[in-house]
């Protein structure tokens, strides 16, 4: 069976090329020929970081040259942090020969494939452009069968506007799933019904990532991992601090920056290196989906902070689902509660379950269009 995928596996964050990977692997695994077709429009990021760029207000004589001067380091770590995920990309992740740019080019030549799927990730997100992007909704080619797997809003509504473009957008599909319990009561006011899955990571188990990446491990310190967007004083770094002295460890951050809280700073790292750090850390802290996936997946204690751009609801469902809410802290959390581990016996007997329909889901896919 020939399976082409598409999903923002371009964008330039672990979690987004970890499960573009993870659910092309899985198809891979079953025997199918599966890729991910290889759209990179022109609002997604190049690899290239523009070491010429000025903001407006320091866009003037005397002041261009210093600004640039100052950013010079950071334009070198970003350089060197989109290089290494673009080597994982390149290495790991199989795509299609033909590199699209534009739904017209999708639609003009479209993959040869028997199912088309989409997803995972925000790729419905409508407060970003691929949530209004045509390609995302599979509006191209002809295949036997057009699915989403664990697409997701990745907010409680539709950007105000957009209502009327995915409701029109929807009707292509022949089954959909998304990744949260709130994608569907999105799709109920739409009038449509789907089922929720797990993200495609979940499809592989902790031996299987081990063995696929080859994870390897340099480090004999206990430390917590901070998964840290945050620019600077964020509630990470103190949480992290609090939680350190507690337990007498190191802290080591993975981040686009680094952070002074930090003893160890992980900038450029290929994305295998970032599943390593989450398998060998004695706790994980972070605001992000897939670090806490792949903390569930290797059944680390972890926390989850609320993020200021309106993105918790991902990791709220996720959370809620397993019983996990006091896993979702803030700065004032207290000790009682930082200190306190997760039992995982009742965790990891609802998310085997959740894995075994999600396969269910996917293999139900290929069967009806095997006719």
């Amino acid at each position: 069976m020939i399976i082409r995928t598409i999903t923002c596996h371009h964008a330039y964050n672990h979690g987004a090329m970890l499960q573009a990977y993870a659910l092309v692997e899985y198809l891979r695994t079953l025997g199918h020929d599966a890729a991910v077709i290889d759209y990179w429009p022109q609002y997604m990021p190049r690899n290239k970081v523009n070491f010429d760029w000025v903001p407006k207000r320091f866009d003037m004589f005397g002041v261009r040259a210093l600004y640039r001067w100052q950013k010079k380091s950071y334009y070198q770590l970003e350089q060197a942090r989109h290089d290494c995920l673009e080597s994982f990309l390149n290495q790991h992740v199989p795509v299609t020969d033909r590199e699209y740019n534009s739904i017209d080019q999708l639609r003009q030549e479209p993959p040869a494939a028997d199912i088309y799927i989409a997803g995972s990730d925000q790729i419905w997100n409508t407060t970003f452009p691929n949530g209004n992007d045509y390609a995302y909704y599979l509006s191209f080619g002809s295949p036997k069968r057009k699915v989403s797997y664990a697409a997701s809003f990745a907010t409680s509504s539709l950007k105000e506007g957009t209502q009327d473009f995915v409701q029109a957008q929807l009707k292509n599909f022949d089954a959909i799933s998304v990744r949260e319990h709130s994608g569907l009561d999105i799709l109920e006011q739409l009038g449509y019904k789907g089922v929720v899955v797990v993200d495609p990571v979940f499809l592989l188990n902790s031996a299987q990532w081990d063995e696929l990446l080859g994870l390897e491990f340099d480090e004999h310190v206990d430390y917590i991992l901070a998964y840290d967007f945050e620019l600077r004083n964020g509630p990470i770094g103190h949480i992290a601090k609090r939680l350190a002295a507690q337990l007498g460890c190191k802290i080591y951050s993975v981040s686009p920056f680094r952070h002074r809280y930090a003893d160890k700073h992980f900038v450029a790292i290929s994305p295998d290196k970032f599943v390593s750090l989450i398998k060998h850390a004695r706790c994980v802290i972070s605001n992000s989906f897939h670090g806490t996936a792949f903390s569930l997946i290797y059944n680390k204690d972890f926390f989850v902070v609320n993020r200021k751009d309106g993105l918790n609801v991902r990791m709220r469902d996720l959370l809620n689902h397993y019983d996990l809410e006091d896993r979702l802290i803030s700065m004032y959390t207290n000790n009682e509660i930082l200190l306190k581990g997760i039992n995982y016996e009742k965790v990891n007997q609802q998310l085997n379950c959740d894995i075994d329909s999600s396969k269910y889901f996917l293999l139900n896919q290929i069967e009806l269009a095997n006719g």
